[in-house]
């Protein structure tokens, strides 16, 4: 039964990680390009150095919602396996 339990509290927990990861990355994604049009609007000429950090940088915060989408997958096959 307290397996169960525990099961249920996982299967809860999960989808209010993964929006909560989801709404994190959204509002970093948000700054980090209005940042960005911010700089390109004073510093016409760098814009292609800006434009490529910002791409860079907007790879890694999506890189963060990935991880945390796959991440059930693995604790279902690694914790909550049938033994």
């Amino acid at each position: 039964m307290e397996s169960m339990t525990a099961q249920a509290l996982i299967a809860f927990a999960y989808p209010i990680g993964l929006a909560l990861a989801a709404i994190g990355s959204g509002l970093g994604l948000g700054r980090a390009v209005g940042s960005a049009m911010e700089a390109i609007g004073r510093q016409p000429e760098a814009a292609g150095r800006i434009q490529t950090a910002m791409i860079i940088g907007a790879a890694f915060i999506e890189a963060l919602t990935i991880y945390a989408l796959i991440s059930p997958f693995i604790a279902g096959i690694t914790f909550l396996a049938e033994k």
